[in-house]
């Protein structure tokens, strides 16, 4: 399923997978952060079959196959339905429980972001993402793998163009701001990388293009993406802010398992009152907690 081996495949006994993401959490499998199980044949759509909530996927290979994905978050969904279960653990706070990862990954706001590139590979193996912090190491944002996924082909030219702030405000705005596209290309001609200059022309030209039937009814600014008066969230990528979901360490695990469930994210940053950044908590440190108790 995937080239990278961080997908397995779980046939009629998923369930006991998940017990043994429990007992030893999903480094006990080899190397997988992910799940797949395979559907029999149905009369109705597998989206159509699925809880609401599941992930499903299609393969064409030699055979056509629809598959469930059951990820991290999924587990941990799960768990907390029958959290009482587990008491007192999630009542306890992240730090007496230990699970406060401090090995993390944090790039300068005024850095470039193609420095950090060797983070957002690790990001994605590790399910977590990279803090953008200030000089006194306070948290002002995060660029997430699932952030820049939800993005178009010109964010690869923005990454090597900008800074980490910079970078930020190119995903959070309704359509990449005038002035940091030009940015944008002016940096990459600067690099001599006008490969990718030249990518963010024939993107804003064809943009442009595509949009032209619909500038009555949307609103599409000049560069080619929608402005702000489009409406809906201001926003032309569908995914996730830059805005980091946060909580102290005194949170209870119950606690920051709803904020990563409620904002769909797979890392809550910790911070001190000023807003230093401490670490982070994670879906797999949140499994590791559960693996302990299951396991006593």
């Amino acid at each position: 399923m995937s080239a990278s081996g961080r997908v397995a495949e779980a046939g009629p006994m998923a369930l006991a997978f998940v017990w043994e993401i429990l007992r030893g959490g999903f480094h006990s499998l080899p190397g997988q952060e992910n799940l797949t199980h395979p559907f029999k044949a149905f009369e109705a759509p597998v989206s159509d079959v699925l809880p609401k909530g599941f992930t499903h996927c299609q393969t064409f290979g030699s055979q056509f196959q629809e598959y469930c994905w059951l990820t991290q978050e999924d587990v941990v969904r799960f768990i907390l339905n029958s959290v009482g279960a587990f008491s007192p653990i999630p009542t306890c706070t992240i730090d007496s429980l230990n699970i406060i990862n401090h090995d993390i990954m944090m790039v300068p706001y005024d850095k470039p972001v193609s420095s950090a590139l060797g983070y957002f590979h690790w990001a994605l193996i590790e399910q977590t993402s990279v803090a953008v912090v200030d000089e006194q190491n306070r948290l002002i944002g995060e660029i997430s793998p699932s952030t820049l996924a939800c993005c178009d082909e010109t964010a690869a030219a923005a990454i090597m163009a900008l800074t980490a702030m910079d970078l930020m405000t190119y995903i959070d705005s309704g359509g990449p701001p005038e002035d940091l596209v030009q940015l944008v290309k002016m940096k990459l001609e600067e690099k001599k990388l006008e490969g990718m200059a030249e990518l963010m022309d024939d993107f804003c030209e064809s943009s442009l293009s595509s949009s032209c039937s619909s500038d009555d009814e949307y609103g599409f600014s000049k560069n080619g993406w929608p402005s702000s008066r489009s409406g809906g969230s201001n926003r032309s990528y569908p995914g996730r802010r830059s805005e980091a979901i946060v909580c102290s360490r005194g949170s209870s695990l119950v606690a920051v398992m709803i904020q990563a469930l409620a904002h769909r994210v797979s890392c809550v940053w910790v911070m001190e009152e000023d807003r230093t950044v401490v670490g982070n908590v994670t879906f797999a440190g949140m499994l590791r907690v559960f693996r302990s108790c299951a396991a006593s």
